[in-house]
């Protein structure tokens, strides 16, 4: 006999745990799943659940706009648009030096005036530190802007569908294999003209969860990056899995480059290297200005 008792007092807890766990939005790199594994299989002691769903950048920073979750990873060129709703939290994001996106073309050398260039989202950071780089550079302008999933911006190339496109992530160590050139490096470009490391991928959480807890989840995070940094091997079945069949050796470089100090931390240069950013593109038009406390964590 069946103890439906038994399964009503189940799904009742199961349910209970479900209202109770944030709902958090990430994408399936590897730098990401790495940063992330331990408090997603509640290996950080104290910290809340979490309901994961996965979604590439232009995803999450439409669904950072509407308000959606509790917890975002988003591009850092969203933020004038969600702070109202949105806190930046000073850990979890992708910084760092040399890590910047690329503009990648089938033939060297390409004059990209009046060209279609593919990029992974119009509100990404990746696609702000273009246009700042192709109004100094491509005074003619582009052509069409295109936004396509960033895994299909390098067939795209190859394929001629796209005279150029904007990537992003692994891309940087795999393009090659497309048979692709890169025409320019908009983090190189970042690095030269303001000495700032290259401010990526931003960790948001909503204002309504409240200081006390915002700092909770701050510190929850450090302990995910501290304890996939002690032992990575633990990691290694979560960044795998949504990997998308990388080659592992493609995806520790991938965590090498992005999870960083400013991981862990943003610190005076990573605040340094946002403020820069969102200042020089408020100032070119490109995006809202942004309130001097906007930026500031509880």
């Amino acid at each position: 006999m069946t103890d439906h008792s038994a399964d009503a007092d189940h799904s009742a807890e199961q349910s209970l745990r479900t209202e109770q766990s944030l709902r958090i939005a990430f994408s399936p790199c590897p730098n990401d799943t790495f940063v992330f594994d331990a408090w997603a299989h509640g290996r950080v002691q104290g910290a809340p659940a979490i309901d994961v769903t996965f979604a590439d950048i232009d995803l999450t920073n439409g669904m950072a706009e509407r308000g959606e979750l509790d917890i975002l990873k988003v591009s850092y060129a969203v933020l004038p648009w969600v702070l109202e709703e949105y806190t930046l939290l000073p850990c979890g994001g992708a910084l760092g030096r040399g890590c910047g996106p690329l503009v990648l073309t089938r033939e060297s050398g390409v004059d990209l005036t009046g060209k279609t260039v593919a990029v992974p989202s119009e509100r990404s950071t990746a696609y702000l530190l273009f246009r700042l780089w192709a109004a100094e550079v491509v005074p003619g302008g582009v052509g069409e802007i295109v936004v396509l999933p960033f895994h299909e911006i390098m067939p795209a190339v190859r394929d001629g569908k796209v005279d150029a496109g904007l990537v992003i992530h692994e891309a940087r160590f795999t393009y090659q294999e497309y048979g692709l050139h890169s025409l320019a490096d908009m983090g190189e470009h970042w690095e030269t003209t303001t000495g700032l490391p290259i401010p990526l991928g931003a960790i948001i959480a909503k204002r309504s969860l409240g200081e006390e807890r915002l700092r909770e989840l701050a510190q929850v995070i450090r302990s995910s990056v501290r304890q996939a940094w002690d032992a990575p091997e633990v990691s290694r079945p979560y960044v795998l899995a949504h990997s998308q069949e990388m080659d592992p050796a493609v995806a520790d470089q991938h965590i090498g480059l992005y999870v960083n100090e400013f991981t862990a931390d943003l610190g005076e240069d990573g605040y340094a290297a946002v403020r820069g950013l969102l200042t020089r593109a408020a100032a070119e038009g490109l995006v809202p200005a942004v309130g001097a406390g906007a930026l500031s964590f509880p």
